[in-house]
């Protein structure tokens, strides 16, 4: 990140503000303070005028000219949005990508990365998104992290969240970020390389063969014996067609070689 990133709420206080102000300017990562006046702000000597417009769900970054959008078009829209609890989600043409109506996305992938029990294990993650899952495999000591991410406007975000591991965590080869489709390269892995597996793959309607026996048996392949593996499912139609994904996903597992157990809105399972 190279410099401030603004929200609707962080706006709002500088508006509010006179002379110095503390506040956040990387998404509540951490707070700094700011010198206010009539006219804009300054903060570590560069002087930023306020926004003309500033919108709910939009993150804005200062480009050099101006406060834009964190956001891309080219073949989705993409864009970071931020939350109450700090860490963003991220969506992808409307579409939510990291839950946040009753947690920080952030404090969901801790919860999830410590159902796999990181310390000192060799870790695939499928499908990166914002690094979320990778930073709490960093924090919890894994020994290696090997990221995908399909989408290269993806990786552009997370190289603009202060919330996604930063650089050194790749220069000194511990996570290793691959761009590129685990469902087409996941066939080139070694057999039994991984300790553990995070799969958290978009819905089912938009990326099934994340969800195909095909590749589940391939996850099974590339996993040890007794590796555990947690699959992020959601509950997607549910309401609307009665579909069971979470049920669905299990029994494909289970064809693969997995024990497999329901767990808060995923699957968790072991390699027999």
């Amino acid at each position: 990140m190279t410099g401030p990133l603004l929200t609707q709420k962080v706006h709002s206080i500088l508006l509010a503000g006179s002379g110095s102000v503390e506040c956040s300017l990387d998404l509540d990562r951490t707070t700094t303070s700011v010198d206010v006046d009539a006219g804009g702000w300054t903060w570590q000597g560069q002087r930023y005028p306020f926004l003309e417009t500033c919108k709910d769900r939009t993150v804005y970054l200062w480009d050099g000219e101006g406060f834009k959008p964190v956001a891309r078009f080219t073949t989705s829209l993409i864009k970071l949005v931020p939350t109450e609890w700090g860490p963003p989600t991220f969506e992808i043409d409307g579409i939510k990508m990291l839950p946040t109506a009753r947690v920080s996305p952030y404090a969901d992938a801790e919860r999830k990365v410590g159902l796999i029990q990181p310390r000192g294990k060799v870790i695939l993650d499928t499908c990166g998104g914002l690094g979320y899952f990778a930073a709490w495999c960093l924090a919890g000591q894994a020994s290696r992290v090997q990221s995908y991410e399909k989408n290269a406007d993806v990786i552009w975000l997370r190289s603009l969240n202060p919330w996604s591991p930063d650089a050194s965590s790749e220069a000194d080869g511990v996570l290793t970020l691959t761009h590129g489709d685990i469902a087409q390269q996941i066939g080139a892995l070694p057999s039994g390389s991984f300790d553990a597996i995070l799969h958290d793959p978009p819905r089912f309607g938009t990326a099934g063969e994340l969800y195909s026996q095909a590749f589940y048996d391939e996850l099974s392949r590339v996993l040890k014996r007794n590796g555990r593996l947690f699959h992020y499912t959601g509950t997607p139609n549910k309401l609307t067609s009665g579909r069971d994904v979470p049920n669905e996903v299990s029994k494909r597992l289970r064809q693969a070689g997995f024990v497999t157990q329901l767990n808060g809105d995923g699957v968790l399972a072991v390699k027999k």
